[in-house]
């Protein structure tokens, strides 16, 4: 109760409580009214099984007793108190709803522990997957992501971000595979991202460095896993200065982002991306950098390929440059949210691929900022 008043949560219970005995009510009142012919004391079994798919056992239990008065009751109207058919009305009753309760404790009991899995799952998520800030610098950040897997919440696709020297780095990347030894390939890249990105000058040096962490991750993994020596990591690293109006790119075999800019919309090509993480070199220069001009209002959109090879009913993958102009660009925010609905309406809510996006924007610079005219 909140400020005196109940919640529609436990208005609703209420309500549901009282439904088993009106239904007793309902039919003892209507067996009175029936021709003594009508024998109506076997749909009171109604009551307690019903009751069993949303109460707890001791209340089912508590109808079944009730109902099974009722029997009595009505079946002393019709004159079989002394007939063979009451012992079988009531003994009817008290197994199917025993069967009832014993379905009904069990699907409690699934329902608990799937309760308890999906708090598992979404503190694991939080913990892999930290959300990212709302606001860096002067940059505007949001971030989603999507499990392809029902009931999931964490999987093979990863983003995190640090802030360093008035800098702000970026990951976002795919883990080849699914299930949990993409989560732990996962939780690898992300450990060794945040332990590494305040470290490493230049964003080569910090791949060079999630490189070999992934190496040695895998090479642990493979002696438990006949397949992980197929494993790797596509990966994105993005640096972003403050005082620049650029962002510098790092692309290990990642999709390219999408830049918004001047109202138009393209792909930021990396013409030399490097081989995903664990099959690439392990030095600086196997990751070549690449800038691009990153201006005040621009926003630039990561993405794993979750959500260019989403499919419709047809097959036909979404088209992301031809939806793209249309999308809401002013703000990061807004962006996210409608790339979700433009999704769902292609895919119909179901992808085969788990999806991340982080959309970042640069503040524009206010008008009192900038310095007058002589």
């Amino acid at each position: 109760m909140i400020g005196g008043r109940r919640s529609p949560a436990a208005g609703a219970r209420r309500t549901l409580s009282a439904l088993p005995f009106l239904l007793i009510t309902a039919i003892t009142l209507g067996a009175s009214a029936a021709p003594l012919a009508v024998h109506l004391s076997p749909l009171l079994v109604a009551a307690p099984t019903s009751t069993a798919a949303f109460a707890r056992t001791r209340f089912t239990v508590f109808v079944t007793l009730a109902a099974s008065a009722a029997v009595v009751v009505v079946d002393w109207h019709d004159g079989l108190l002394s007939s063979p058919l009451l012992p079988i009305h009531v003994g009817s009753l008290l197994a199917v709803s025993g069967f009832a309760v014993v379905a009904g404790s069990l699907h409690h009991r699934a329902l608990r522990e799937l309760t308890q899995v999906r708090a598992v799952s979404e503190a694991a998520q939080r913990v892999l997957l930290r959300p990212l800030p709302r606001q860096s610098g002067p940059l505007r950040i949001a971030s989603m992501y999507q499990a392809a897997t029902a009931h999931a919440q964490v999987g093979g696709d990863l983003y995190a971000s640090a802030r360093t020297d008035r800098t702000t780095r970026i990951l976002i990347g795919d883990v080849r595979g699914k299930g949990l030894p993409a989560i732990e390939d996962a939780s690898a890249v992300l450990s060794a991202f945040r332990e590494a990105a305040p470290q490493h000058r230049t964003l080569p040096a910090l791949a060079a460095c999630l490189e070999r962490s992934v190496r040695r991750h895998l090479a642990d993994m493979t002696d438990g896993d006949p397949e992980g020596a197929e494993r790797f990591v596509t990966a994105l690293l993005v640096e972003l200065p403050d005082g620049q109006d650029d962002v510098k790119i790092v692309s290990c075999g990642h999709p390219p982002p999408l830049l918004q800019q001047r109202g138009r919309v393209g792909v930021l090509g990396v013409n030399r991306p490097a081989p995903p993480l664990g099959l690439a070199g392990s030095t600086a220069k196997a990751f070549p950098l690449h800038t691009f001009a990153f201006l005040p209002g621009d926003t630039l959109l990561l993405y794993t390929d979750g959500l260019i090879e989403a499919r419709d009913a047809t097959g036909t993958f979404f088209p992301v440059l031809d939806r793209a102009p249309a999308w809401a660009w002013g703000s990061p925010h807004s962006l996210i949210q409608h790339i979700r609905r433009d999704l769902d309406v292609h895919a119909g809510r179901h992808l085969d691929d788990d999806l991340a996006m982080v959309a970042v924007q640069r503040a524009a610079r206010s008008p009192l900022a900038l310095p007058s005219a002589p």
